[in-house]
């Protein structure tokens, strides 16, 4: 038995060290009372992470960012799933039925069939992901009979819920967040390879008027700039574009997302 505190601190430390990163995405959302789940898409399996699914008719879904497609400009990663999660900080300071979705091939699904290293490089935003994503989903609305959906993404996910916003009949708004909605400029203004095979919001046709939707992007934000979601609402009149002059691509989203999803006026 371990007596001293230092050595207890030094044990657990290497233990959280040694976790995987799905390992410690499940700490992070059971520490934040959220329950881990499987969804079946298409052709794919998907973790999730629910909280208070039986308390109302509108459920919010949150998509992550891309978490780490790549270690350097040469090396793949061997697992993409997200070190630093924020839209599940941003899910935490929700209320209500929500879920955070996971990608195919994220969260110790990367071994399973079908999964390869495209789903999270160049096409991490291609039609088999959208379509897998947007079938889970589908799959829990209808076991809970929700009549609205909300979709909120963070920086890629944000492209992802924008994507899958036409898939599920249900939606009512896409709240999307530092998002690269313009795909083709953002892999330009970076000097990354383009990401042949994915979708790109901006070149795909306005999603119905009925569905509000609502892009925030930080004045600061030297990743996901203001010049590319403005090239997105170019396209898609539709699409309010709110800049935060303060903000840049991971500040202060969570400290001020009850405020700014208050903004998000839904229809009745």
């Amino acid at each position: 038995m371990l007596r001293h505190p230092i050595a207890a601190c030094a044990l657990a430390a290497a233990l959280a060290a040694c976790a995987t990163p799905s390992e410690r995405f499940d700490r992070r959302a059971a520490d934040a009372g959220f329950a881990t789940v499987e969804l079946r898409g298409d052709g794919y399996r998907h973790r999730a992470y629910v909280a208070d699914l039986a308390r109302g008719d509108t459920l919010h879904v949150y998509i992550e960012h891309d978490g780490t497609p790549w270690i350097d400009e040469r090396v793949v990663a061997a697992d993409p799933t997200p070190r630093t999660p924020l839209a599940l900080e941003l899910m935490a300071r929700d209320a209500g039925p929500r879920v955070l979705l996971g990608r195919p091939c994220y969260f110790e699904h990367r071994d399973d069939p079908g999964c390869h290293a495209l789903l999270w490089t160049h096409r991490r935003y291609a039609p088999e992901v959208v379509a897998s994503m947007s079938a889970a989903l589908r799959g829990l609305v209808a076991a809970n009979g929700y009549r609205r959906v909300v979709l909120v993404g963070y920086s890629g996910g944000g492209t992802l819920a924008w994507l899958m916003a036409r898939d599920i009949a249900q939606t009512v708004a896409v709240v999307t967040i530092a998002a690269n909605l313009d795909i083709e400029r953002w892999a330009a203004l970076h000097g990354y390879t383009p990401l042949a095979g994915s979708l790109n919001p901006a070149r795909l046709p306005p999603l119905p008027a009925s569905v509000v939707q609502v892009n925030f992007v930080g004045g600061r934000d030297t990743n996901v700039p203001p010049a590319i979601a403005a090239s997105f609402g170019r396209q898609h009149r539709d699409a309010q574009v709110v800049v935060v002059d303060d903000f840049d691509h991971r500040c202060c989203w969570t400290q001020r997302w009850p405020q700014l999803l208050q903004r998000v006026r839904l229809s009745s």
